[in-house]
């Protein structure tokens, strides 16, 4: 013992007050679990407490909703139970109603039954009637036929002919009777027809027309160039008729000097190549040097300007028309154009003009403008070139125009502005309608005297050419024909079927500008004297 007491004295200072406070943490840790102890089971009393109550709210709310649940699926079954009892109602009374109609439907059926069998008896014995009459018939219509071919035989006796001629003279009395009726008929419907159409069309052309403002004059076929004095004449001629013969031979035209003072007269075929040799007979003669060398220097210097001429022609013509993506080659063309002539009207204002017509009426009645204007513009252009190639100056513009690969609508425009084939196209239609519109006005175009005395009496010879017609006279300068027809063997029906014949033979034989109007006139005149 003695010696645990140094030990512990020999312990430091700490575990002395550690080993002093052990029993008092031993007491209070002990105090503490008694106190934690009974906190535990008060709380677990009032949770026990607490559940309880929860239980037996739960248990309570739970019957009230078992109480709800039953008392909405006891109204929801009353209300399914009255909803089919109410749809198993509707059902009934449909099904009754049903069986109504159906009832109804087959008592109609039956009556409907009765009724045919008693049709159908009485079908019967209609059938075994008619049988009879068929029968019957058959002999009365065997005994009329040996009847009618006995008076067959005595007509035939009696009138000196067969049955074959008689109807065949029966037959051209009714084709005669139909032709007059036609005759009447056609004449009413043109009435009609020509009434309207006249008016809708004058008012489409003169609107046409109006809108249109191109100035057109008829021109010369030959080139007059003017000279300062007399003396001139003989410089032209030069000595031994050297340079007029020079002149002639680089231009390609006939050079005229007569007694008509102070001028010079050119003619030629080509139109271009008098130009040329009318320019360089002015330059010539304002040049005052004129000799052999001299005339071909000037005439190629010309010639050379002048295609360059001809080519701005064709562009303004182009521009003026508003017309675009035209083959230069057709551009340099239509240039040319500008020195040809046709009755006397400049060709190329002649198809400036005919392509603003064109265009013109096709806005009015809703045609394509640009195939319009464009065919207008070149419906001609054979004319350029048709002193150089076989053919007429459509056919060659037709193949101009394919050649450089216009429009198949352009082309066929072309090929029909004659009425060389049959327009099939309304654009093709206008291009002939603006061209005889332009070729036919007043002071558009100029003809020879010859050429019109021969047109007005082939146009006479012609309507003379057919049976009934006793004279005929070509009046307003051959654009109308008045034929005087015998009225012992024309009547008035026959006139209508005669006009036509005309003018479709007008229109196969004979060429001219514009229209012609075929007028026949039928006078029956009676003359009695009183004594």
């Amino acid at each position: 013992m003695h010696s645990s007491l140094v030990t512990l004295c020999a312990l430091a200072p700490w575990a002395v007050a550690i080993i002093s406070v052990l029993p008092s943490l031993a007491i209070g840790g002990f105090a503490g679990y008694q106190i934690y102890k009974q906190l535990l089971k008060k709380k677990l009393c009032d949770a026990q407490s607490e559940s309880a109550r929860i239980l037996e709210d739960a248990r309570l709310e739970a019957k009230t909703l078992r109480k709800d649940a039953l008392l909405e699926a006891k109204e929801e079954q009353l209300r399914l139970r009255n909803e089919l009892e109410k749809e198993s109602r509707d059902r009934r009374a449909e099904l009754q109603k049903q069986e109504f109609r159906l009832n109804q439907k087959e008592d109609s059926i039956n009556k409907k039954e009765d009724l045919l069998d008693k049709k159908l008896e009485s079908l019967d014995k209609t059938k075994k009637d008619l049988d009879q009459r068929e029968a019957l018939l058959q002999i009365k219509e065997e005994e009329l036929k040996k009847h009618n071919e006995r008076m067959m035989a005595e007509l035939e006796k009696v009138a000196g002919m067969t049955k074959d001629e008689a109807k065949q003279i029966i037959i051209n009395q009714m084709q005669e009777q139909a032709r007059n009726d036609a005759a009447v008929l056609i004449k009413e419907i043109e009435r009609e027809a020509r009434d309207e159409g006249e008016k809708r069309a004058k008012n489409i052309v003169a609107l046409a027309i109006q809108k249109c403002a191109v100035d057109q004059t008829a021109e010369n076929t030959v080139s007059v160039v003017e000279l300062p004095n007399e003396d001139m004449k003989g410089r032209i001629i030069g000595r031994v008729g050297r340079n007029i013969k020079a002149l002639e031979s680089a231009t390609g035209v006939d050079i005229i000097i007569d007694d008509t003072p102070d001028v010079v007269t050119l003619t030629g075929f080509d139109p271009v190549r008098r130009e040329i040799a009318r320019l360089t007979l002015q330059k010539l003669v304002a040049d005052g040097r004129i000799h052999p060398g001299r005339i071909e220097e000037v005439a190629d210097r010309v010639r050379r300007d002048m295609e360059a001429t001809i080519k701005e022609a064709g562009e303004s013509a182009v521009f003026d028309a508003g017309i675009y993506g035209i083959h230069p080659e057709l551009v340099k063309l239509l240039g040319r154009m500008k020195y040809r002539t046709s009755y006397g009207q400049n060709v190329l204002k002649h198809s400036l003009e005919v392509s603003y017509l064109a265009g013109l009426l096709a806005g009015e009645l809703g045609a394509d403008i640009k195939i319009c204007k464009r065919a207008g513009l070149l419906h001609d252009i054979g004319k350029s070139v048709d002193h150089e190639y076989e053919g007429t100056h459509v056919q060659i513009g037709v193949e101009l125009a394919r050649k450089y690969k216009e429009n198949e609508k352009v082309v066929h425009a072309i090929a029909a502005h004659h009425g060389d084939i049959e327009a099939t196209t309304i654009e093709a239609i206008l291009v002939q309608t603006a061209d005889a519109i332009s070729g036919a006005r007043p002071g558009a175009r100029r003809e020879s005297l010859e050429f019109y005395v021969k047109r007005l009496e082939k146009l006479e010879n012609l309507a003379n050419s057919f049976a009934g017609v006793e004279q005929s006279y070509a009046i307003q300068a051959g654009r109308e024909i008045r034929v005087i027809v015998k009225p012992e063997v024309v009547d008035d029906a026959k006139t209508i079927l005669l006009a036509k014949d005309i003018a479709h033979k007008l229109e196969n034989e004979l060429e001219y500008p514009g229209q012609i109007k075929v007028n026949v006139i039928r006078e029956l005149r009676s003359v009695e004297y009183a004594k």
